[in-house]
């Protein structure tokens, strides 16, 4: 993987960059679509690629393990092979699931026994072992594995889990390098910077991530209940000691003002089910503001849901129309949503990119937010 920063805003730290992979090329800061399961919920690979212009999805590495499971994607060819996306796929470690079954998981050294969510079977997670499954489900980029503490965090837990996640990030970087992708494409490791809101931590954290030397870093952690400034001060914090030259991560952020604001603060690239979550329960994110398709005020707007936005759902179906299928409960009101909702998160990126690239970045930002933002 290669990263070359493009523009620089002047008055932030917000920049524009191109990342390659081997599945393909990415301009940055750029938003990439969830698809858990090896799917983004409701949405057809060729919407993804042709409406919403996505050119990067995730995938999970606890959903994927546990189904299809590893065997079913080693045979089909990789996960690109699997659902048929051909651009760049990144998998998240499987850390933040560990994290959220909170109530059947033991958290260890060696690492992580946990029961499934599907069927109730015991599995086990380790550097090496979630490497392996990386390695097999085929991403272009793959995450360390890493805990995920929650917020609020005493200190002393918040300490101990970011040294074990320190000590972890050693095991995954031996066993990545010692071993290669079996696609015939190659794979990247993101190692991950945690320490909870804690000042001192996150910047030990960052010290750490930095002297891998990877070709890219991610921030996890934050987006679990924090208040928004303390996790811009956190990211402030750590993008100040992060190189500039690689691309930084966000994990799990965020609404589009968490997104605006972290690129100021020199984030690249972000994900969070936001998007496709929100769509499956009426909330929709548009150019003018926030829109609830279940209230009444919208059963006779034949406008379309957003002619500003661009895109075949946003400017072909009506909001009366959507609202209809919501409260009728048919399936089609959470595609609509869904492709509405991302088409959103790609557009607010690319405009990001263009403002920074016309040096009024800052000026932009500051007049949309609010707008972005209000409920009509």
């Amino acid at each position: 993987m290669t990263f070359s920063i493009t523009f620089h805003d002047p008055q932030s730290k917000a920049r524009t960059g191109t990342l390659t992979t081997d599945h393909g090329t990415i301009q940055t800061p750029i938003f990439m679509p969830v698809g858990t399961a090896g799917t983004v919920k409701a949405v057809h690979q060729r919407e993804l690629e042709t409406d919403i212009n996505a050119e990067i999805i995730l995938g999970n590495t606890y959903h994927l393990y546990l189904r299809p499971g590893l065997d079913v994607l080693q045979q089909a060819g990789g996960l690109h092979a699997f659902n048929g996306w051909q651009r760049p796929i990144l998998t998240d470690s499987g850390g933040y699931q560990v994290y959220s079954l909170s109530n059947t998981r033991k958290i260890k050294e060696e690492g992580v026994t946990f029961k499934s969510h599907i069927d109730g079977s015991k599995h086990t997670f380790t550097p090496e072992g979630v490497m392996d499954i990386q390695r097999t489900i085929g991403a272009d980029i793959i995450m360390a594995f890493d805990e995920c503490t929650p917020y609020p965090c005493e200190y002393d837990y918040a300490r101990q889990s970011m040294e074990m996640t320190h000590r972890w990030l050693d095991r995954c970087i031996t066993r990545f390098d010692e071993t290669e992708g079996r696609y015939g494409y190659r794979q990247t490791l993101f190692p991950i910077v945690q320490g909870s809101t804690y000042a001192n931590l996150r910047r030990q954290s960052a010290e750490v991530i930095a002297s891998k030397e990877r070709e890219g870093n991610a921030i996890g952690g934050l987006a679990v209940g924090e208040p928004a400034e303390e996790m811009y001060t956190t990211i402030e914090l750590v993008n100040s000691i992060l190189p500039v030259d690689k691309p930084r991560y966000l994990m799990g952020v965020g609404t589009p003002a968490n997104i605006l604001e972290a690129i100021a603060l020199g984030v690249d690239m972000f994900d969070c089910v936001m998007p496709t979550r929100n769509a499956r329960h009426g909330l929709l994110f548009t150019t003018q503001g926030i829109m609830n398709m279940k209230n009444e005020k919208w059963s006779r707007d034949f406008t379309p849901i957003d002619p500003d936005l661009g895109g075949y759902a946003s400017t072909f179906y009506s909001k009366a129309y959507l609202r209809h299928l919501f409260k009728a409960e048919e399936l089609l009101g959470a595609q609509i949503a869904s492709l509405h909702n991302l088409t959103f998160y790609l557009w607010l990126v690319r405009q990001a990119r263009v403002h920074i690239a016309a040096g009024d970045f800052i000026a932009w930002k500051n007049g949309i937010v609010s707008r972005l933002m209000q409920r009509l």
